[in-house]
């Protein structure tokens, strides 16, 4: 009870819904799983709530284990009462649990234990009494072998209340308190390595200050990037003075000749021991919320991105262009096999544009292309050009697909696998044309960190990057389905309860099998256990098959419920699929369980209306300013066409056509006070800019958004 507890005050969710959620969590259930097919036993949590239940579980689980690996180490020094063991296991975090084990580490050799063992420390609890007038006096009687005057007694008695001042959970917290309220952050450019190249982009931090309470995340994280590349040294600062004082008001209790010691051990006491760690600690904190935010950013971005407009199932001809190595041209059938691959020559040196457009066109009749994708890097201007004075026999649409990650999978084990007999350039270029039929499909192949859409993803705490990245694309891949005959293992390793082991399962059964006819059939596969089935079926979709709801996301354990509501309107279950007429006369209270209540029959019948429907929006042409090439093109005022590609907290990045994307910063992107930039534009979204400043020594663009 204390798991669901701990959950229930860090999250405000009721306690029955954490309750049955842990339940569900601990039989193995996953999160879209959970959200999707039990929201009658979660007291209907979306997926947001399930995560953040999974999230605080984690964390108690970590906080449990460290407080029993603590209790063993204490009751193996033999000091471990009833009333410690109580105390630790009452603590709520882990913060305040180390600072309790404080006392009881056993550290490396300290001053304060060389103190000890030199007899010094009746000595110490003298001073800390504050009683004696002549502690002089007393000293001369401490000395020994190893003690050979009173200074050196006194000083040894000093280290030992030191420690003890720094053990002080009271102190500790007040210090913490101060340092979190009213804390520096300082750097200095480090003299010589200020005049590098690599150090001008964080010239901003040469000589920097501000409160670290008020520092937000991109610009801690590249502060932290310049130290860690040696261009800067940083510093946590703080009012020494007061924070000494501090300590001294809850220690000092007297004026005598102890007085003197016990200020100067407090003082050693907080700069030797309590500021050094919890300076530390503060930073390491401050870290960890830095991490957070940028993660959270780039969750969101790459939700955006993996759930962006799928032009759908059509012959495409993609091209990666390039100047000196040509343009890499392949064409795909509409499933996204590769039919056809060749290399043209349009630009400088070769200049062969005749060649290349003649060769474009008979490609395009020969393989009945219905679009074509190019690249946006490298020559992507001159090649989209190039393509538009093309005059084919049907209207062909023309799209630039972001390239962002396509040459981390042309080199993979993944895309080898796919195209063991083409090199890594045909590769990328399948990769550009399949990103436009389906950029959820391909992108799941690449390491979301390479695709290239978030802030400092490479500094943050990579473990925690990862599992949230693979949650995000676990969810999106299960919000749309996944087609079994034709998904690939990447894309069906993220599908509930599956992974990668049982998805080259699947591939292999439907390649030595045939297509699978219908959900049951899925059941054949080796390894797929009832438990797989059970979180995967409702995810795995079968288009064209035996059963006519294996194409829609009602789960097969539902299929009954279905098929009466079917015969009790006395028509076949085909016949009501995407009958809203029908759908409407369907009470759903005669159909409520045990099991099932209203919000899955409401489920279910949106689905009914709309069985496997491609919730996302479709792809749309978009055509950069012709006359902007360069960022020598652009003036202040100008207004021209923009996509979104990339989010931050501080604004977002507009790939305006040229080689540099511009930014809006938060304070353009509205005439009002912007908490969230993503309530205001979303990644690739198409919008109007207008240009505000241009800084071509740092190919820096300021840009606001237009709104007309």
């Amino acid at each position: 009870m204390q798991l669901i507890s701990f959950i229930a005050q860090h999250t405000d969710i009721p306690l029955k819904s954490v309750e049955n959620t842990v339940q569900l969590l601990n039989e193995d259930c996953t999160i879209p799983f959970i959200s999707r097919y039990r929201k009658e036993r979660t007291g209907n949590l979306d997926e947001v709530a399930v995560g953040a239940i999974v999230k605080f579980k984690t964390q108690f689980e970590a906080l449990e284990k460290r407080k029993m690996a603590i209790l063993k180490a204490v009751e193996e020094q033999g000091v471990l009462t009833a009333e410690l063991k109580s105390k630790f296991e009452d603590c709520t975090n882990l913060t305040a649990l180390e600072d309790l084990y404080l006392p009881f580490k056993k550290s490396k050799k300290t001053k304060a234990e060389t103190a000890r063992k030199n007899g010094l420390e009746p000595l110490a609890k003298i001073i800390m009494a504050q009683r004696t007038e002549d502690i002089d006096f007393i000293a001369s009687k401490y000395l020994s072998t190893t003690i050979n005057s009173e200074d050196e007694a006194l000083e040894g008695a000093r280290h030992i209340i030191a420690e003890w001042i720094n053990e002080r959970t009271d102190i500790r917290n007040q210090l913490r308190n101060q340092l979190e309220r009213h804390a520096l952050i300082t750097t200095k450019a480090i003299k010589t390595k200020a005049d590098e190249e690599a150090a001008q982009k964080f010239r901003d931090y040469f000589d920097f200050s501000e409160p670290l309470n008020r520092c937000p995340s991109h610009r801690f994280l590249a502060i932290q990037r310049a130290e860690k590349e040696g261009f800067i040294r940083l510093k946590i600062m703080l009012d020494d003075e007061r924070a000494i004082q501090n300590i001294e008001r809850r220690i000092i209790k007297s004026n005598n000749s102890c007085t003197p010691h016990i200020e100067l051990a407090i003082v050693d006491a907080y700069k030797r021991l309590l500021f050094p760690s919890l300076s530390n600690e503060l930073l390491k904190s401050a870290k960890g919320k830095a991490d957070d935010e940028a993660i959270q950013v780039f969750s969101k971005n790459l939700k955006q991105l993996l759930l962006g407009a799928p032009l759908g199932e059509k012959r495409i001809l993609a091209i990666d262009p390039g100047f000196r190595t040509g343009c890499k041209v392949v064409c795909l059938d509409a499933q996204g096999d590769l039919k056809h691959n060749e290399t043209i020559y349009p630009h400088a040196p070769k200049n062969d544009s005749k060649g290349a457009i003649k060769k474009l066109s008979s490609l395009v009749d020969a393989h009945k292309i219905e679009a074509i994708a190019i690249g946006n890097g490298t020559a992507s201007r001159e090649t989209e050009r190039l393509v538009k004075r093309i005059a084919f026999k049907n209207p062909i649409e023309v799209f630039v697909v972001s390239e962002a990650g396509a040459s981390i999978y042309s080199a993979s084990k993944i895309a080898r696998d796919e195209f063991p007999n083409y090199d890594v350039t045909v590769r990328g270029a399948v990769s550009i044309g399949r990103r436009l039929a389906d950029p959820l499909a391909e992108l799941v192949k690449i390491d979301p960190k390479s695709i290239g859409v978030g802030q400092y993803q490479h500094d943050v705490d990579q473990t925690k990057l990862k599992t949230s990245l693979d949650t995000v694309v676990e969810s999106c891949v299960n919000s749309v389905g996944v087609n079994i005959n034709t998904a690939s293992i990447s894309l069906l390793s993220y599908v509930s309860g599956v992974g990668p082991r049982i998805a080259e399962n699947i591939v292999l059964y439907r390649n030595q099998n045939g297509p699978f006819k219908n959900r049951e059939a899925i059941k054949n596969v080796p390894r797929l256990g009832h438990k797989a089935f059970e979180q995967g079926a409702g995810f795995l979709r079968i288009k064209d098959g035996d059963h006519p709801l294996d194409d829609s996301a009602v789960h097969p354990e539902s299929y009954p419920i279905v098929k009466k509501m079917a015969a009790d309107r006395k028509v076949p279950l085909g016949e009501i699929l995407g009958n809203k007429e029908i759908l409407k006369s369907i009470p759903l209270e005669n159909y409520t369980t045990e099991a099932i209540g209203l919000p899955t029959l409401n489920d279910i019948l949106e689905e009914l209306e709309k069985p496997g429907l491609d919730r996302r929006d479709k792809a749309k042409v978009f055509t950069f300013d012709q006359n902007i090439r360069t960022i020598d093109d652009l003036r202040e005022g100008q207004l021209l066409p923009g996509i979104v590609n990339n989010i931050t907290n501080f604004g977002c990045f507009v790939d305006i056509g040229i080689k540099e994307s511009g930014l809006i910063h938060i304070s353009n992107l509205a005439d009002g006070f912007v908490k969230d930039v993503n309530a205001h534009v979303s990644l690739h979204q198409q919008l109007i800019v207008k240009v505000l400043d241009v800084d071509r020594a740092r190919k820096r663009i300021q840009l606001k958004l237009h709104k007309p």
